[in-house]
């Protein structure tokens, strides 16, 4: 339902707020010209008919669901490719991009998620000259439809121990695709079941009986005319799962199926005609799309949180409950300091990753530069960073969205306020891409090598500078850069120690790597104290460097922002804090009061502050975080889109109900 008027209760909200709200939309944007172009191009999607769902999602079957989104995908792609082609060189990749909102007609996902996000980057990385001249140009004109299959039923994040075989014959210059058990089919790729009709498969390189290790094979599963399913090959869709039930992901398995030997994507390595195996002096560099990928999971992770801490604040705003004071009216929930605690560090936090997110996508495309130019240096700290910063924004922003679900209470819980779909979008991002404790113990094995270089005088890469100073931690200084610098020593104690008990259980006689396996609890905790260190110190960066072109109001609750989630953050880790630094009760007592404080400073500016990030409610989806703020007249509304509300009668009560009441069964 829309309407012309406003909740009272948003309009006083919005009278409150200290700053220009469309300057903070800008910032968020990247520039006013990228909030201009969003705009425009949301406005051309949403007044299209044919993009509307006359029944929510929620009501259709499993199949409708697919069907519908592979009908609105169609016509979205051809919108956005009138204004504004996809582009496929990383360095044209404008952060602006991140802020787009156009797959927003899905509430769950595109099934054309994989085509962009995979297949086109894993061509543009790891494709030769020639290859992603003729790839690139049938899959961005979309003549074929592609997917990434690596994750298969018995392996994810180990790569190496996935089964899927590629063996080449010589005679004929063909590799051989083959599936040898159950546990090697592919499994999970999006588009997979039934939408792209080509793959690249993650399979093991087999050359006359010695193998070559994983390599990327563009394999056609389907028939470019008919669409069905090539010779030997076995696809089809997983089933339902918590989320991504638009996404179409699939299995895969391949019985004898031959390729051409240029189906290999051989930039990194090259098979010759004869079998001559050649390969690439860093073998770590085919790993670009996966760095690149989890760039962008950082920022989907904070995306998502927005939007559930859009919805949660402005029903916050509006939802009255229980009485403060004795006969006086009952206030907007969003009065409780409970409330405000529930969610106002979802924005804090929000605003931390996206800003971490354009500062990392920055750090990636000046490697892809370096990279060209045949520097591959920051590699191994790319790869660390880009881990640790996907694992904690997926747990942080995942925990926080469920957070805000719970905070709207019963109503929170209902499918049309969109919270719980927020909820397994987000905790899918823990697991996809990388599960997260893998993903830790790599970021701690880089660690770990940092902290050896560190103790021979090796200078170290900049995020971890700071391993390098051993010193013991000074008097508490509760200055925000002082906070900073104990979670660096906090990360500093935690690696050390787990560093010290891990050579300890070496020399015990453990083997290397059951020493490894029984300090990987310590391990992964060092490598979360890296990725807090890296995120509190760029997000302190980030808003120092934007405060020099914003307005002083728009400066000072950027700042309240970011104060309040450095001090959050150190309340959430005052064991840690007081284990490795000076922190004492009194000051820990000094945080609580400050960021009390810092909770009434920000209450005029929630409403204002969740508008900026200027979500049209066809993007919100929720019939608690309207604009209008009339949340019970959008529950009611939705309701009555039931099927069940259809018809006054039921024809189970004729069938079932009134045989049982009238004792004829």
């Amino acid at each position: 339902m829309t309407s012309l008027k406003v909740n009272p209760d948003l309009q006083k909200e919005r009278s409150t707020c200290t700053f220009n709200i469309e300057e903070l939309t800008n910032l968020l944007d990247t520039g006013a010209e990228h909030t201009a172009k969003r705009r425009a191009l949301e406005e051309k999607i949403f007044n299209l008919k044919e993009l509307k769902d006359d029944v929510p999602e929620e009501f259709l079957s499993h199949k409708d669901k697919y069907e519908n989104a592979i009908r609105k995908a169609v016509m979205l792609h051809t919108i956005v490719q009138r204004n504004d082609p996809i582009k496929t060189n990383v360095n044209n990749f404008d952060k602006s991009n991140f802020r787009s909102t156009s797959n927003s007609i899905f509430k769950d996902v595109s099934p054309f998620l994989l085509q962009f996000s995979m297949f086109v980057p894993t061509i543009v990385g790891q494709g030769d000259e020639e290859q992603r001249k003729y790839w690139l140009e049938r899959a961005l004109k979309m003549e074929i439809i592609g997917t990434y299959a690596q994750t298969e039923l018995g392996h994810g994040t180990f790569i190496r121990g996935l089964e899927t075989e590629a063996t080449y014959d010589e005679k004929t210059e063909e590799f051989i695709m083959n599936s040898p058990s159950l546990s090697s089919y592919k499994w999970w790729p999006g588009g997979l079941g039934h939408t792209s009709n080509y793959c690249i498969v993650m399979a093991q390189l087999k050359i006359k009986g010695k193998s070559y290790g994983m390599k990327p094979f563009v394999v056609q599963i389907r028939d470019e005319e008919t669409h069905m399913p090539m010779p030997g090959v076995k696809v089809g869709e997983i089933g339902a799962k918590f989320a991504f039930n638009t996404a179409n992901n699939g299995f895969l398995g391949f019985d004898n199926v031959r390729i051409p030997r240029r189906h290999m994507l051989m930039r990194f390595s090259q098979v010759l005609k004869d079998g001559t195996f050649k390969s690439s002096s860093n073998p770590r560099l085919a790993y670009g799309t996966m760095v690149m990928v989890r760039v962008t999971i950082v920022n989907t992770a904070c995306t998502l949180l927005s939007k559930a801490a859009t919805i949660a604040i402005r029903y916050s705003a509006v939802r009255h409950q229980s009485q403060l004071k004795a006969n006086e009216p009952e206030p907007q929930i969003l009065d409780y300091v409970t409330q405000q605690h529930k969610l106002f560090i979802s924005i804090a936090t929000s605003h931390a990753y996206m800003f971490c997110s354009y500062w990392l996508w920055d750090l990636y495309t000046n490697y892809h530069n370096e990279q060209n130019d045949g520097n591959f240096e920051r590699l191994p700290e790319l790869h660390a960073l880009t881990c640790v910063l996907k694992v904690i924004s997926s747990t942080d922003c995942t925990a926080l969205v469920e957070r805000c679900r719970m905070s709207c209470g019963g109503h929170g819980y209902m499918l049309s306020s969109n919270l719980p779909q927020l909820y397994s979008l987000s905790t899918a991002a823990c697991t996809y891409e990388g599960e997260n404790t893998v993903l830790l113990l790599q970021t701690a094995r880089a660690l770990v090598k940092a902290w050896d270089q560190a103790s021979q005088g090796i200078a170290l890469n900049p995020t971890m500078a700071y391993l390098a100073d051993r010193t013991p931690a000074g008097p508490w200084d509760s200055s925000l850069d002082g906070i900073i610098k104990a979670f660096q020593k906090v990360s500093v104690g935690k690696l050390s120690s787990s560093v010290s008990s891990f050579h300890e259980y070496a020399k015990s006689g453990l083997s290397m790597e059951d020493a490894w396996n029984k300090a990987s609890v310590q391990l992964i905790g060092a490598a979360e104290a890296y990725g807090r260190a890296v995120v509190l110190s760029v997000y302190k960066a980030e808003i120092e460097r934007y405060s020099k072109i914003v307005s002083p109001s728009l400066k000072a609750v950027l700042s309240d922002l970011l104060e309040m989630y450095i001090i959050y953050k150190a309340l959430e880790k005052t064991g840690d804090l007081l284990l490795y630094t000076q922190l004492s009760e009194k000051e820990v007592k000094a945080l609580q009061r400050r960021y009390e404080d810092l909770l009434e400073k920000i209450r005029p500016n929630a409403v204002g502050l969740v508008d900026a990030y200027d979500y049209r409610d066809e993007v919100l989806h929720s019939t608690l975080g309207s604009y209008d703020g009339f949340a019970y007249e959008h529950l009611m509304e939705e309701a009555m889109k039931s099927p069940l509300n259809a018809e006054p009668v039921n024809q189970s009560f004729h069938k079932y109900l009134k045989p049982l009441m009238k004792g004829k069964i």
